[in-house]
């Protein structure tokens, strides 16, 4: 884990690795793969922080580090997902959380805040609670104006960005997933999972691509189970409109110890892998892209 942030210096909120010029219509985005984590969220936390890692998307960022060499830029936060999570609505809150009442607009009756996984959330993947104590409303405050704004502003200027250059844009979202108990490891889910909100937020052509290649290559594939898109694939996915969004999931034990959160070999088999299937997606012809 990088060394805990002294909240009395902001850190940025999100790096960008961009290529010298943008020559393909794509943009990957790394929400979940932040490892510095706030000196007060650790010493509010009842967590250790090998605990609070169990939400973080580990290495992903670094299996889709290649995006520039192939013309893409790649969005990647830098906060943890345990400390906020950017695959949400701004405010996604559960009011048993907070000390003081939430106002009107917040949305504490989603299906993630009801599983303790809001914009803040209140349990970590293996479903421990965080935190010791309530937080206090304009903590979230915090948190949404320094890490989830700047973030979301940034994602949405590549994308129109995109879309402007070239008259379409595709976002990729990455992701990993946990993988099943050691009692599933005979009956697993699939290797990788492709989320596309059931046909909703991108054109067929991005995911039957990606699909294709994947399989082609020998990994188990399912689409939109258990993971049809969060947040982000909802909101920017506007295919009508050129804006395609695909969720890509993929299962940890593929490419990392998730007891050490070490990599293992096939991560660097696993990273070639992504980068040829992202570049196959690039390579698609504008007009299925198109708006319409």
């Amino acid at each position: 884990m990088d060394a805990s942030v002294d909240a009395a210096t902001p850190e940025p909120a999100f790096e960008l690795l961009a290529p010298d010029e943008q020559t393909k219509p794509l943009v990957l985005a790394s929400p979940h793969s932040g490892n510095r984590y706030p000196a007060e969220f650790l010493a509010a936390a009842r967590l250790d922080p090998r605990a609070l890692r169990k939400s973080e998307d580990c290495f992903v960022d670094e299996i889709f580090a290649g995006a520039p060499t192939l013309g893409i830029p790649l969005i990647r936060a830098l906060f943890p997902r345990a400390f906020l999570d950017v695959n949400r609505e701004a405010y996604e809150l559960d009011p048993e959380m907070f000390a003081d009442p939430l106002p009107p607009y917040v949305n504490t009756r989603s299906p993630r805040v009801a599983a303790g996984l809001g914009t803040i959330a209140r349990v970590v993947a293996n479903g421990e609670d965080i935190y010791r104590g309530k937080l206090r409303f304009s903590e979230a405050v915090r948190r949404v104006e320094q890490c989830y704004t700047p973030y979301h502003n940034a994602l949405r200027r590549l994308v129109e960005d995109t879309r402007a250059r070239f008259g379409h844009a595709v976002l990729i979202d990455c992701h990993s997933m946990p993988s099943p108990g050691l009692g599933d490891r005979d009956n697993r889910r699939s290797d990788i999972v492709l989320g596309d909100c059931f046909g909703n937020s991108c054109a067929p052509a991005v995911t039957e691509t990606a699909e294709r290649f994947l399989r082609g290559l020998g990994y188990t594939v399912s689409r939109n189970a258990p993971y049809a898109g969060g947040y982000t694939t909802r909101h920017y996915g506007r295919p009508r409109q050129g804006i395609h969004v695909l969720q890509i999931e993929i299962s940890r034990d593929l490419y990392m110890d998730e007891a050490t959160l070490s990599r293992l070999p096939f991560l660097t088999v696993l990273t070639r892998h992504m980068h040829e299937m992202v570049d196959n997606i690039a390579h698609l012809p504008p007009a299925p892209l198109a708006p319409r």
